[in-house]
């Protein structure tokens, strides 16, 4: 099986804390419905930095919250794992990128 590097871009925040559950809960309940599939489920991220030769700042250009990894046998069987994913219901984009294995 391949595996495939879901990330998390943008998206809204939740309006209240009830409203941030309502949607941690239909997230939990996507992941769990991946069963094996979702080889790391859950992967935020926290104090994002951006490094290049010129300067380190605070934050993330683009937006990005976090990651999944899944495994799959196809890049199309990694999009129809996602194309229910909640994060989608809040505006966010999901990356999907296969991951290659680079040399012993």
């Amino acid at each position: 099986m391949k595996q495939f590097i879901v990330s998390y871009l943008g998206g809204d925040h939740p309006s209240s804390p009830e409203e941030g559950k309502k949607h941690f809960e239909a997230y939990q309940a996507w992941i769990g419905a991946l069963g094996d599939a979702a080889v790391q489920p859950m992967v935020p991220f926290k104090n994002i930095h951006c490094v290049s030769s010129k300067q380190t700042t605070q934050g993330s250009s683009v937006g990005m919250s976090g990651q999944t990894v899944l495994q799959a046998e196809s890049i199309e069987e990694a999009l129809e794992l996602v194309k229910d994913c909640p994060f989608l219901d809040i505006n966010g984009t999901l990356e999907v990128a296969e991951v290659v294995v680079m040399g012993n």
